[in-house]
């Protein structure tokens, strides 16, 4: 799944939160959530897994010590 893909779907659900309804449509396919709070789980899983993508890979860093003397 790529970034813009994750970035509509995050629309189409905030979208239709505010609106008050449970269910969500894209890539004509349909998803009715049972609650809020289920539909607040999904949002808040898509905004991790953007901000895991936007931020890419970590650096790494190894610590090196060396002693002068």
């Amino acid at each position: 799944m790529t970034l813009d893909d994750l970035k509509s779907r995050h629309g189409a659900l905030l979208a239709s939160r505010y609106s008050g309804t449970r269910s969500v449509s894209y890539d004509g396919k349909s998803v009715t959530y049972g609650s809020d709070a289920e539909m607040a789980a999904a949002i808040a899983d898509i905004e991790r897994r953007i901000a895991a993508m936007e931020r890419g890979v970590g650096r790494i860093l190894r610590p090196h010590a060396v002693k002068d003397l």
